[in-house]
């Protein structure tokens, strides 16, 4: 397939494998590097989704799973806050969640106007599944790079993040963990 025209690019693919054009669009030629980071994520989401399918998962509702196994029960509004996302998108995956069966709200005993929520035991029998999904698509990702090359590729994309921070700004903060954990 090598050597074809794809409908969108005028340019030859670089690969049948990749499936992507050879040249970054002209307007992205001065940042080569922030392109290909953007591909990078946009195949990696479009990988995890497929594997989180295969567990009834979509993507981003297993991040919000780790969260509640690693905090149990915690505050609707604590799991906004840590997650870093808009309250009716996490609203949202929690009514997804629940109607699946993975998690539970009910009234927090402590407080009754807030809400807790927590895995049930068929949410906790999806952790080794997420577990091998993202171990797989580490691998996957990172197939052909040696240990160091691996360490490496981490300490550089580390820096890139530390780059960005400032332009991100409070935005690009890692969400702290409820106070529950």
């Amino acid at each position: 397939m090598s050597g074809t025209t794809d409908p969108v690019c005028t340019e030859p693919r670089a690969t049948a494998r990749t499936g992507v054009c050879g040249e970054p669009p002209t307007a992205a030629r001065g940042g080569p590097v922030s392109h290909t980071l953007a591909r990078v994520a946009r195949m990696h989401r479009i990988a995890m989704g497929r594997r989180l399918r295969e567990l009834g998962l979509y993507p981003g509702q297993e991040l919000m799973m780790m969260r509640l196994w690693d905090c149990g029960p915690v505050r609707q509004s604590e799991l906004i806050q840590s997650l870093g996302l808009d309250p009716s998108t996490v609203t949202k995956m929690l009514q997804r969640l629940e109607q699946c069966g993975h998690v539970r709200r009910r009234p927090d005993p402590a407080d009754r106007r807030a809400v807790l929520v927590e895995v049930t035991d068929e949410g906790l029998a999806l952790r080794a599944g997420v577990e091998g999904a993202w171990e797989g698509l580490e691998e996957l990702s990172l197939g052909g790079l040696a240990p160091a090359d691996r360490a490496e590729l981490a300490r550089l994309l580390g820096l890139v993040a530390e780059n960005l921070y400032e332009e991100a700004g409070e935005e690009g903060d890692c969400p702290p963990l409820p106070k529950s954990c």
